[in-house]
């Protein structure tokens, strides 16, 4: 398996809503700044913790009907998804230890 899934419409019901896993929903954009600071970091704890969590990407350019959804004003934004609900969310990028924590308390 991948170490971050691409979201899109088609496959969000499945990937997010229906995962077994708590997913961390990264909505992004290749022009961002912060999202390719914090782009590296969430791959990293993807692989650490790949058999516990799943890491999807949204491309807020590709998928704007799914960032509207989820009425995401400022990228990154971070969207902690357990049992088919939002239960955290992180706007902006913020230290690899502060995102830890967060996936942690999702397990």
């Amino acid at each position: 398996m991948a170490d971050e899934l691409t979201i899109t419409k088609s496959n969000f019901q499945t990937d997010v809503m229906k995962s077994v896993l708590p997913v961390v929903l990264d909505f992004w954009a290749e022009w961002c700044g912060p999202c390719r600071m914090i782009g590296p970091v969430l791959k990293e704890l993807a692989r650490e913790y790949k058999d516990k969590i799943v890491v999807g990407k949204v491309n807020v350019d590709q998928e704007p009907d799914l960032a509207a959804s989820f009425n995401i004003q400022s990228i990154p934004t971070l969207l902690f998804v357990k049992n088919g609900q939002v239960v955290k969310q992180q706007i902006g990028a913020v230290p690899r230890q502060m995102l830890e924590k967060i996936i942690k308390d999702l397990l």
